[in-house]
């Protein structure tokens, strides 16, 4: 049997049924809507850019709002950050929360983060009020930098 890790307190509230073991893979979420013109993308640092540790990161949106996790207003989410994930999430699920993807589900804007030195690559993706992607999916390109 698989146990299914819960992501999120308000996910469970509303699908309590994840939290129990079950012999099959979940089935697909509900997905928010989004529009097609949407886009998240990097303020800061620039692709390809050097920098030093703590990275600040910065985002930004276009086509949607920033609201907190658990808001449910129309063509709004938050940011999720994942930091050298070579494979995206699946976009009919909630985004792992963890040290490669990244929860900002008060609305945060930015952040600063320590890296180790060498290369990496970072990538933004908004998640509605149970961290699952849109439909269609709101994602940056994925960028590289070094820091020293």
């Amino acid at each position: 049997m698989r146990k299914i890790t819960p992501f999120c307190g308000l996910l469970l509230l509303a699908y309590p049924s994840l939290n129990q073991a079950q012999d099959t893979a979940p089935a697909a979420l509900p997905r928010t809507a989004a529009p097609e013109n949407a886009l998240t993308y990097f303020l800061s640092p620039a692709n390809g850019a050097t920098v030093t540790s703590p990275v600040t990161i910065r985002f930004g949106l276009r086509g949607m709002g920033v609201a907190p996790a658990g808001v449910t207003n129309p063509n709004t989410g938050h940011h999720h950050l994942l930091v050298d994930v070579a494979a995206l999430p699946p976009d009919t699920l909630p985004i792992p929360n963890d040290a490669n993807h990244r929860h900002f589900g008060l609305g945060q804007t930015e952040t600063e983060l320590m890296l180790p030195p060498g290369q990496h690559t970072l990538q933004l993706v908004l998640g509605d009020a149970l961290h699952i992607p849109h439909q269609p999916p709101v994602r940056s390109e994925k960028i590289t930098i070094t820091v020293q």
